[in-house]
């Protein structure tokens, strides 16, 4: 069964931006600007399609990425999410909530990697987001010849 994605963002050129490489990639994506209003849509189960993974933002207006993580995880312990934030120092607000943690700027591929690896371990596999997200960082730095990573295994 297709799982969908929802983008939390409060920024709407970023949210619109990332909801169409997701949607150009066959992805069903339901963004918003609000955490408040995703974690209520998330706990009234008010989805056409089943959630497959969360992307959120870390700032945001009236709620932070973090704060919405630990509301989430009361009700959808093993959903797995994405924080994209612009403050690295901000993964340490994650620590113990099994997320994968991305600093922006955030290319597409990057985007698209973390978003399949999350998916494929949401329909089955073991695999924890710190595992997903070190192999995900391995083959970006393959494809693009790079050697540094700016991710944030928050699972120590």
């Amino acid at each position: 069964m297709p799982r969908s994605v929802l983008l939390i963002d409060d920024n709407a050129i970023q949210a619109a931006t990332r909801q169409a490489i997701l949607r150009r990639a066959g992805y069903y994506v339901i963004a918003t600007l609000s955490a408040e209003r995703a974690l209520a849509q998330v706990q009234a189960g008010d989805f056409a399609i089943p959630l497959g993974l969360v992307i959120t933002d870390h700032v945001m207006p009236g709620m932070t990425g973090s704060v919405f993580v630990r509301a989430l995880r009361k009700t959808h312990p093993s959903l797995p999410v994405m924080v994209i934030s612009g403050m690295e120092e901000a993964a340490a607000e994650y620590e113990g909530l099994d997320v994968v943690f991305r600093v922006k700027p955030l290319l597409p591929e990057v985007l698209l990697l973390n978003v399949l690896a999350l998916m494929q371990a949401n329909d089955g596999s073991a695999e924890s987001s710190s595992q997903i997200a070190q192999a995900s960082d391995s083959q970006v730095s393959q494809e693009s010849g790079s050697h540094g990573s700016c991710s944030q295994d928050t699972n120590r």
